[in-house]
């Protein structure tokens, strides 16, 4: 668009009798624009803004699914209602609307330069996971300066995890700055408090591989990780509001998504920095870092059981050979490895988050053998038999089984062994008996059974005895045999005596 001024000189010009292709030399100008502002006697056209209209109830819609974040807001109306509109317009249609929030102040900038700090921190969000709120813990771990992000959640956070997370960022960015601020956690805090804290030396080891060395704030200063907590913020804004999530994976796979891809590549609302861009400045004031790490890992010692399985974390692992007795159970990330002395005997991937009492063995090799039975609820097959045996036997488990102190399963084996020991009849009166008294001790109801025989309630079961057997040589000499003639004792009776 033609400057002011220079409409005013092209209309100068012309009333002073200059021809139009002198005026368009002279200024440079085209004559078809020269025309027109001569037309226009030199004024600054105006035109009327085309005012954009938005369905009220959408946005209100809108602003209730995404907990009243308006980041969030004209997310969805981009990409999910094909709605284009500019941020600060939807902004002001939010204001004109009244269902906008209250602007909040904003604390005191802490310098920035290129390479010079990381920081890490962790908060806690309920959220949903399917149909079940749950809580999870957000890592972040942040560079001061380009505003790079890695985000990730977990069920439990611990120094395990922590060194799991640290990991896996450095090693994606494939960078370190040369420090990195944290609170004062005791994640990687042994004593002390900002500039007086003194590191785990754990920890302290571990950021030594890196390239970069931890550091914690000082109390009460509240704008030193200003940036770190600005990144939750965000999150808690912009990341979490308006989207579903089915599990822990899916939320860590669009966590990653979000907080690599689309933050990266935003602008920022002040500075109008763009991260993708301003890491891509930073990387020549980071700390390289080697083409391989390796990963953390923290050491657990199992036995196996006489199937082969090793338990971990609520599931079964199977250990192939003969080298079985003590195993060392390697925990990664993201993995399992089983070892016996220096030999890796087999490899597993982690299961997905919530999976419990699961078997597993090794791709590519054999099945087992032998599969234990459920270990969770190993005694069902016995309870149901029992339940079978009529109202006053399932009466009874109702009535013993349901403190929640009692050995479960060790309380169902036992009676179930007495019932094979004993009549239909004599178990089912001694049972009705013990549920009369409320006497779930399985010594006692044994002495209830025996009692019962001696009363002629019941008996022992009769064996019975095979006619095959019966007819063994053995069986009938045994029933044949003649009764033993004592007689030969009386002499020595009588010389005793004498």
């Amino acid at each position: 668009m033609i400057e002011a001024d220079k409409r005013k000189a092209i209309y100068l010009l012309d009333q002073e009798g200059m021809t139009g292709r002198e005026i368009s030399r002279r200024l440079g100008t085209s004559r078809n624009t020269v025309e027109g502002i001569i037309q226009q006697k030199g004024a600054m056209p105006v035109h009327e803004r085309k005012k954009q209209c938005i369905d009220e109830d959408l946005l209100r819609r809108l602003y209730d699914e995404c907990d009243g974040y308006a980041q969030r807001v004209h997310e969805k109306l981009t990409e999910e209602e094909g709605v284009q509109v500019t941020y600060p317009t939807l902004t002001r249609m939010l204001r004109s609307a009244g269902i906008s929030k209250p602007a909040l102040s904003r604390c005191d900038r802490m310098p920035d330069k290129p390479g010079a700090e990381m920081q890490h921190d962790t908060t806690v969000y309920r959220v949903m996971l399917g149909e079940k709120k749950v809580k999870l813990v957000a890592s972040i771990l942040y560079l001061r300066y380009s505003k790079r992000r890695y985000l990730k959640f977990y069920r439990v956070f611990n120094r395990f995890k922590m060194k799991c997370c640290l990991h896996e960022a450095l090693m994606f960015w494939g960078y370190a700055a040369g420090k990195c601020i944290i609170d004062n956690t005791n994640l990687a805090r042994l004593r002390g408090t900002g500039s007086n804290a003194v590191i785990v030396p754990e920890m302290k080891a571990f950021a030594k591989q890196y390239g970069f060395e931890f550091q914690c704030h000082e109390i009460g200063h509240a704008n030193r990780k200003a940036g770190e907590e600005r990144s939750f913020w965000t999150t808690e804004t912009n990341f979490l509001p308006g989207r579903t999530f089915e599990s822990l994976e899916d939320i860590n796979r669009q966590a990653f998504e979000w907080a690599t891809v689309r933050m990266a590549h935003r602008p920022q609302a002040k500075t109008g920095l763009i991260t993708a861009k301003a890491f891509e400045h930073e990387r020549g004031y980071l700390v390289k870092l080697p083409s391989h790490l390796p990963a953390p890992y923290r050491g657990h010692e199992r036995g196996t059981d006489q199937y082969g399985y090793v338990a971990f974390a609520g599931n079964y692992y199977w250990v192939p050979g003969t080298k079985r007795d003590d195993i060392k159970v390697l925990e990664y990330s993201d993995r399992l490895m089983l070892y016996k002395a220096r030999e890796c005997l087999a490899k597993y991937p982690l299961p997905a988050d919530g999976v419990k009492n699961a078997q597993f063995s090794p791709e590519g090799l054999p099945e087992p053998r032998h599969k234990a039975n459920n270990r969770k609820k190993p005694t069902r097959q016995e309870e149901a038999r029992l339940r079978a045996m009529g109202e006053s036997v399932n009466g009874y488990l109702d009535f013993a089984l349901k403190p929640k102190g009692i050995e479960r399963h060790g309380f169902v084996r036992k009676l179930f062994a007495l019932s094979r020991k004993l009549t239909g009849a004599l178990f089912i009166a001694s049972i009705e008996r013990a549920h009369k008294y409320r006497i779930t001790d399985m010594a006692t109801i044994e002495r209830i059974a025996a009692l019962s025989i001696t009363q002629g309630i019941g008996s022992v079961p009769f064996m019975e005895i095979d006619e095959d057997f019966r007819q063994r040589d053995a069986y009938l000499e045994g029933r044949l045999t003649d009764a033993p003639d004592l007689s030969i004792y009386d002499d020595i009776a009588e010389d005793d005596h004498e």
